[in-house]
């Protein structure tokens, strides 16, 4: 059952501190949860919500179907080559020139509960643990007036640290009800020293979120009972996220009435649909096993982060398709062989034995081996910049990402009838399938991801990129929608 919930418009007090451009993109977007109450639907809203639902590919103008496509054409009713031979596209750089990011924050956590109200309210900061005694009066001075309009007997809250329990960001609520009096204050530390507060208000209408809850086992093991619910290519990345947040220690959760909490926006012609949050909770007490939070990033592709804050970004690079195996990874691979030479076999022998030699090659990327015709995936959004034959690649797709990524797919037995060079794409689209084209020992896929041209090796457990880890200027953006977008907090 789809559930709706009301919307509220963020404004903002002339009493606001600093409002970020990042923030911007993802504002709040105020939802109504359960415990407020649903809106009915007329069949007007039903239908308009089914329009909707349909996948985020933007059809060709010269093209009249209901076919689900996945991509925007910005060339629409243009000629274009389906072949791009751009040198550059195919230019390696020799990969000990990049050695990935070690800006990010790799230690970031996040922990999240609901403090119990007391007469020591301005001290929050230091019962939670954070020991920094100038924030803690720049905390004390800041919400003098903030618990006056305290609800419920609880601070919602989520705290963020990074390494060496360094401050990251907090967020506080002024209760565990969503609706026009909700205020969420977060506070962060300033690049120019201090720290700075944000003040989030929700009125009115601002942007629309859908409220869905599926079935956990529907999800892991018949994603085609999602596809009435969501656009195509969120159905991918749902079940590539639900496999990533799954409990391991809870096995038998697919076994139970569990459920999964979306919440959706369903996108229109500007902006692509996306999933924003994603909790695996049991629906008789609200129990939350796991879940993940989307956070839009304007200069590189956007990412999830789990509710305590572990980036789990790389398991999509690195899932294109549905292998079977890994058939090759990065390394030396033989060729050929070269005329044999003679050599004695030992320092006794009299009669030389001719022993070959082998030649190598390095290979760049990793095979997955699947069937002939198995699906393949964009990886993230992107835009199509090689579409067709290249040599030893065969069939070849190249998409470009924002912050100087590209991904490869090679040795396709066919692409996406809808595909065409210059496409915007949405990641989770079905771009070719599996073949065995070009210089290829048999059905797979080749697949590479590079960064500014540089081959980068995304299993290789010493690599790490600002895709993959949270940055220093996004901690707020996370806890803010920790408070926001999920199940309000027990005490």
């Amino acid at each position: 059952m789809k559930l709706h919930v009301n919307h509220f418009k963020l404004l903002t007090r002339g009493k606001l501190i600093f409002v970020s451009a990042s923030f911007c993109i993802s504002l709040f977007a105020a939802v109504q949860f359960p415990n407020l109450g649903l809106i009915g639907e007329s069949q007007a809203q039903t239908s308009k919500t089914a329009e909707k639902k349909a996948p985020q590919i933007r059809q060709k103008a010269t093209i009249s179907s209901n076919k689900s496509v996945g991509f925007k054409d910005p060339t629409a009713g243009k000629s274009s080559k389906s072949n791009s031979l751009n040198p550059e596209l195919f230019k390696r750089k020799d990969a000990n020139e990049f050695v990935g990011d070690t800006a990010g924050n790799l230690d970031y956590r996040v922990q999240r509960g609901c403090y119990r109200r007391s007469f020591s309210e301005s001290n929050l900061p230091a019962n939670l643990g954070i020991d920094n005694p100038q924030f803690s009066e720049f905390f004390k001075n800041q919400t003098s007036s903030f618990f006056d309009r305290m609800r419920g007997n609880c601070i919602p809250y989520a705290l963020a640290l990074g390494s060496r329990n360094r401050f990251d960001s907090l967020s506080i609520m002024n209760g565990q009800t969503q609706d026009g009096k909700t205020e969420i204050w977060t506070f962060t530390p300033s690049s120019a020293g201090g720290f700075l507060v944000q003040q989030d208000y929700l009125r009115d209408e601002s942007k629309r979120y859908t409220e869905i809850e599926l079935s956990l086992r529907d999800i892991l093991y018949d994603p085609r009972k999602v596809g009435d619910k969501l656009p195509v290519e969120l159905v991918w990345e749902l079940n590539s996220l639900i496999k990533q947040i799954y409990p391991e220690d809870s096995n038998s959760l697919e076994n139970t009435n569990s459920v999964v909490r979306l919440l959706v926006d369903f996108g229109d012609r500007d902006h692509w649909a996306q999933i924003w949050a994603a909790e695996i909770l049991d629906p008789s007490n609200k129990e939350v096993f796991a879940s993940a939070f989307w956070l839009e990033r304007d200069d590189i592709p956007g990412g999830f982060f789990t509710g305590s804050g572990e980036a789990i970004e790389r398991a999509f690079w690195t899932n294109p398709l549905s292998y079977r195996r890994i058939s090759r990874g990065v390394g030396n691979v033989p060729v050929s062989r070269k005329k044999p030479t003679k050599i004695a076999a030992n320092t006794n022998a009299t009669t030389p034995v001719a022993v070959p030699q082998q030649r190598y090659r390095a290979h760049m990327g990793i095979d997955y081996a699947a069937p002939i015709g198995t699906p393949v995936f964009s990886v993230a959004n992107g835009k199509v910049v090689h579409l067709g034959f290249n040599g030893a690649f065969g069939n070849l797709i190249i998409l470009e990402h924002d912050g100087g990524y590209r991904t490869y797919y090679a040795h396709l037995s066919n692409y996406n009838v809808e595909l065409d060079l210059g496409n915007e794409v949405r990641r989770g689209l079905e771009i070719g399938y599996v073949g065995s084209t070009g210089r290829s020992t048999g059905p797979h896929l080749h697949f590479e991801l590079r960064k500014d041209g540089v081959y980068v090796d995304p299993y290789s457990p010493r690599m790490q990129l600002d895709l993959w880890s949270m940055r220093d200027n996004e901690s707020g953006q996370l806890t803010r929608e920790i408070l926001l977008l999920g199940s309000p907090p027990k005490l």
